[in-house]
Formats: structure tokens, C-alpha cells, sequence
């Protein structure tokens, strides 16, 4: 990982660590919202990928009702490169989870899951279109992962070898 001073101006600002950390902390909370032993760390790893990646967060964000298993089912494109994506997000999502770490924003319980510490983040999603969105998307990507409840058929929905 380049220095923070080095990097391009475009990177510096799409993946800027607490931007990252907000769109995390987002999926975290909803996954909270049904399971309250928190994300496992493993997961926490797919959110960048699948909510800054623009038809990704749209497919997702526009069947919010519907079971995220089936939403990837019917809408292949998902699953297109996501497994390289995810690859060059790693760099990324552990800078936002390190960020979030050090404010304390987040915890990692004994058995490696993380999850919100409360008060420590603002509900309301504010910003501009685009960053709402991802926020959006990333409640309910955590959400569905919980209601999946299950590692490896999430992974191996995606396409990708846990």
C-alpha cells in the first residue's frame, strides 16, 4: 500500500479509509439488526466490493425486498469480477476497519466477528446521492448476509472460493 501523500488523487478520494469505514460500519449495523453476535470478519471483506461498485450496488439497492440469494440468481452481472475486485479492495476494507478500530467505532468479539460499538456513529445517512447509496446498499447487503446466516453459500453464490 502506498503512502497516503503518493497515491493518486482519484484513489485518495474513492477509497478514501473513512469512507470505507462509513459504507462498513453500515453493513455491520444492519447486520446487527439480525443477528446480534455481529459480521463475521470473513464477509465484512465482500461490502466495498459489491456497494462502491456501481451496478453491483444498483442491482442490490433495487431489490431491497427481495432475498439477496435470488437477487444474484436473476442478475448474473453481479458476479462478474467481483472475485478480482474483491482482491483490490482488501487493501481498502482493512484500512476503513483499521480506522474504525482506532476511533472505536467498532469491536471484534473472541470468536473474530465484528460489530458496532453504540453512539460512536451518526444514524442518519447524509451526503451526496452517490455516497447515500452506497450506505444503502450496504445496510442491506449486511442484513441479507444475516439473514443468510451461512459463510460458505454466500461466498460460493458470488462465485468465489471462501
Amino acid at each position: 500500500m502506498k503512502r497516503w501523500d503518493k497515491r493518486p488523487f482519484e484513489i485518495r478520494n474513492l477509497f478514501n479509509p473513512a469512507f470505507c469505514g462509513l459504507v462498513l460500519f453500515r453493513a455491520l449495523h444492519g447486520y446487527e439488526e439480525r443477528d446480534q453476535r455481529g459480521m463475521p470478519f470473513s464477509l465484512s471483506l465482500l461490502v466495498l466490493p459489491l456497494c462502491l461498485h456501481k451496478d453491483s450496488r444498483e442491482v442490490i439497492a433495487g431489490n431491497p425486498r427481495s432475498y439477496l440469494l435470488k437477487t444474484v440468481e436473476n442478475n448474473q452481472q453481479v458476479m462478474v469480477g467481483l472475485a478480482d475486485r474483491t482482491t483490490q479492495m482488501l487493501p481498502y476494507a482493512f484500512e476503513g476497519l483499521g480506522l474504525l478500530m482506532e476511533r472505536g467505532c467498532i469491536a471484534v468479539t473472541d470468536d473474530g466477528r465484528l460489530h458496532t460499538v453504540p453512539d460512536k456513529m451518526r444514524k442518519t445517512v447524509s451526503g451526496t446521492n452517490e455516497t447515500i447509496s452506497c450506505q444503502k446498499a450496504a445496510r442491506i447487503i449486511g442484513k441479507e448476509f444475516a439473514r443468510i446466516a451461512d459463510r460458505v453459500t454466500i461466498y460460493t453464490t458470488f462465485g468465489i472460493r471462501p
